[in-house]
C-alpha cells in the first residue's frame, strides 16, 4: 500500500488537491505515521468555487495551510465509525460536523466514496471543498 499522499496523487482525481497540499508545505505531515482521515476533495469539488478561489489561495499560503488542515483529523475513522459520531476535531482547530442521517455528510460536503485505504489512515472522497 503507499501512504495517502501517494494514494491520492496515484488516484487521479485529485490533482488539485495535491497541488494545494504541496504548495502549503504539508506533503511531509500528510505521509507522516498518522493515522489521519482525510476528507479530499476532487478536482471537480475545487472547480465549484467561484473563478479565481484556487489561484487566489495558492498565494496565501496560511489561508491555504487552515482550508487544508481543516479537511483532515487525527486518527483513522472509516465510514462506520463516522456515522456514530456527531462531529470531529479537525487539525485545523474547529469541530466539523457529521451527519449520517442520508449517506455521511462532514459540514456541507458528501463523502461520495468512503474508506480508501492507506498506509497511514484513509480517505473519504468528498463532493465539495469545506472553508473553516
Amino acid at each position: 500500500m503507499a501512504d495517502i499522499v501517494d494514494v491520492a496523487v496515484g488516484d487521479g482525481r485529485f490533482k488539485t488537491l495535491c497541488t494545494a497540499v504541496t504548495t502549503a508545505g504539508l506533503v511531509d505531515t500528510l505521509k507522516g505515521a498518522g493515522p489521519f482521515t482525510v476528507f479530499a476533495p476532487t478536482d471537480e469539488a475545487f472547480a465549484k468555487l467561484p473563478a479565481g478561489t484556487v489561484e487566489s489561495l495558492l498565494q496565501d499560503i496560511p489561508k491555504l495551510k487552515d482550508i487544508l488542515l481543516y479537511h483532515v483529523v487525527s486518527g483513522k475513522h472509516l465510514a462506520a465509525d463516522l456515522t456514530k459520531l456527531n462531529e470531529v476535531n479537525t487539525m485545523q482547530g474547529s469541530t466539523l460536523k457529521i451527519d449520517a442521517s442520508d449517506g455521511v455528510k462532514v459540514g456541507s460536503a458528501k463523502v461520495v466514496v468512503a474508506d480508501v485505504a492507506a498506509d497511514n489512515g484513509v480517505i473519504h472522497v468528498i463532493d465539495s471543498v469545506l472553508i473553516p
